[in-house]
């Protein structure tokens, strides 16, 4: 199909939430000529869906916080003709006309359109399965599910909450329903939470959340939902179990709204999302489509995705517009960069993850680094390790994962420019960053991260991690030596470990044998590295376990208690 075009006059988009908006807006901006129509099947015509698990918990006390535009300001601002509440039923291909209709007084209508913008966004993923109807089950994906959960939350007696997902809205439901002082149970049917990450780097979550009170059911599915004494739940899982609960908010994901899509026979890509180019057209030159109903291209691995964030979802409207007004321009692709945080706690991705690069068999290499995220002698410092996968021959940077406190944000976003801009780990190992006591050190979280995944490729540090040593048999194990300090040895060990305190390493070098490998360990991977380059010297076959003890009991518990 052809990519250029030239600027039309009629343009109609379906759908006006972050995608659908941030067409219109830019359409305008460029072209003060063209007719611009949205129309939206909701009550209102855009507003920050990502605030809804907080109106529901009461942090955003007021609905009107999270309008993020209205109909007369996008009129009076930007001349666009907005229909709330008009749904589309029908796409005349053939004659480029739409059949809507009015969802409050029931009449249709019939609209032309020289190009048409499709951002329908998504739908909940619903499980079918006995008693998902019951009116005590819940889900989050429009501001009137939200305004729903939190009329039922605020008028009933509840006492407990169940969740079915252990995603962004999932945990961050979990969050905002503790804050409403119930008690919640979490019900996830993969082993782990937050599956767009990697599963070590999520453990610190599962053990905050527990922290925190939240019953966790990994690897679990919901069954069977009945009602049971006092209008509560009765929820059935597939090991037996059953819970009890006021209220259940399926949050299990979303699938594209592809339904007008498919009804005019446009193409779908393998992963059910509507195909385009990376101008966002589809296969009808007159169609373009954005938002979380499209496939794009992950930005790393070359594969198709479906992003699902607002963030690209508003740069892929801004990519239609101007190639609707004849401005060629792409959509470089996604590479799936996000954060979610459970009180104190924050992770955060970007990038490939591990899973991600085995699947599609691409060469990396791995380091996980643990720092503070501001100078210690400051008071407040907390840490945050971050994992780096990065290609073995050039260093060139393919994801980034960070599990801490304060300062995640910001060093994420660092390592989302350095991967669009194919920067290397010897590129963060010399970047530059604002420095003062309160804000950073003079050798940042990225600096050291960069540091550490360079030495590997200079070959100063051989390293190793521990779901290597726990794949392995016991017999085929190297000597692990553990060079902490005796006070931090005595609150945590791994069985079956050497113990020489890094300062005493050089006079007891006759206690290790040098017909096996070695690997050493510290509390987070520095003095680990100061040992292994001790040893090396000294004749010694040596790995550094990558993040010391913290990687180690970042293992899924079944592997730390082998």
């Amino acid at each position: 199909m052809s990519e250029t075009t030239e600027s039309a006059r009629q343009v109609v988009i379906i759908g006006g939430n972050a995608a659908g908006a941030a067409c219109a807006t830019r359409l305008r901006r460029l072209d003060e000529t063209v007719s611009i129509k949205i129309f939206e099947q909701g009550p209102v015509v855009s507003y920050a869906t990502c605030g809804l698990p907080y109106y529901v918990g009461g942090v955003i006390p007021e609905r009107s916080q999270l309008l993020v535009v209205t109909p007369a300001w996008l009129r009076d601002v930007f001349a666009i003709e907005v229909y709330t509440s008009h749904r589309v039923e029908k796409i005349d291909r053939s004659r480029k006309k739409l059949l809507v209709r009015n969802l409050t007084g029931g009449e249709t209508l019939e609209v032309d359109y020289e190009a048409l913008v499709l951002a329908p966004g998504s739908k909940p993923a619903i499980p079918q399965i006995p008693g998902i109807d019951l009116p005590q089950v819940f889900v989050l994906r429009t501001l009137t599910d939200a305004e729903r959960l939190r009329r039922f939350v605020e008028e009933r007696p509840i006492d407990r909450a169940a969740i079915l997902g252990g995603g962004f809205i999932g945990i961050e439901m979990a969050e905002n329903f503790l804050r409403r002082g119930f008690q919640v149970s979490l019900i996830e049917r993969l082993p782990q939470l937050m599956p767009l990450m990697d599963a070590e780097m999520v453990s610190p979550l599962e053990e905050h959340l527990r922290s925190k009170g939240v019953d966790i059911h990994l690897e679990t599915e919901l069954v069977r939902i009945q009602t049971a004494a006092g209008e509560k739940l009765l929820l059935v899982c597939n090991d037996g179990s059953e819970l009890t609960a006021d209220i259940l908010l399926v949050a299990a994901g979303a699938r594209p709204d592809t339904d007008l899509a498919v009804a005019c026979g446009l193409e779908l890509g393998e992963l059910g999302g509507i195909r385009v180019s990376d101008s966002m057209r589809t296969s009808d030159p007159a169609i373009w489509a954005v938002g979380d109903a499209v496939e794009v291209r992950h930005w790393v691995t070359g594969e198709w995705c479906l992003p699902m964030l607002a963030g690209p979802s508003a740069r892929q409207g801004r990519v239609a517009a101007e190639n609707i007004v004849g401005r060629p321009t792409r959509f470089r692709g996604c590479q799936l960069t996000h954060i979610v945080g459970f009180f104190e706690l924050t992770l955060a991705s970007t990038g490939a993850t591990e899973k991600q690069l085995r699947r599609c068999g691409l060469a990396y290499r791995k380091s996980y680094t643990v720092s503070p995220h501001h100078a210690t002698y400051y008071p407040g410092a907390e840490r945050m390790t971050t994992k780096l996968l990065f290609e073995p021959t050039t260093g060139r940077l393919l994801g980034a994962q960070i599990v801490g406190g304060q300062g995640v944000d910001r060093r994420i976003d660092v390592l989302a420019l350095a991967i669009q801009q194919r920067a290397t780990v010897f590129d963060l190992e010399e970047g530059e960053f604002a420095y003062a006591p309160q804000f950073g050190s003079t050798r940042d979280p990225i600096n050291i991260a960069g540091s550490a995944a360079a030495n590997i490729l200079r070959g100063d540090s051989a390293y190793a991690y521990w779901d290597e040593w726990w794949e392995m048999p016991e017999k085929d194990r190297p000597v692990v030596v553990d060079v902490r300090n005796p006070p931090e040895r005595a609150q945590f060990a791994v069985p079956g470990t050497l113990f020489i305190p890094l300062p005493e390493l050089r006079a007891r070098l006759a206690e290790l044998p040098r017909d096996r490998e070695i690997w050493v360990h510290c509390a987070v991977g520095q003095r680990g590295y100061y040992a292994s380059r001790i040893l090396k010297q000294n004749g010694f076959a040596v790995k550094n376990l990558s993040g010391g003890i913290t990687s180690f009991r970042m293992l899924p518990k079944k592997k730390q208690k082998h």
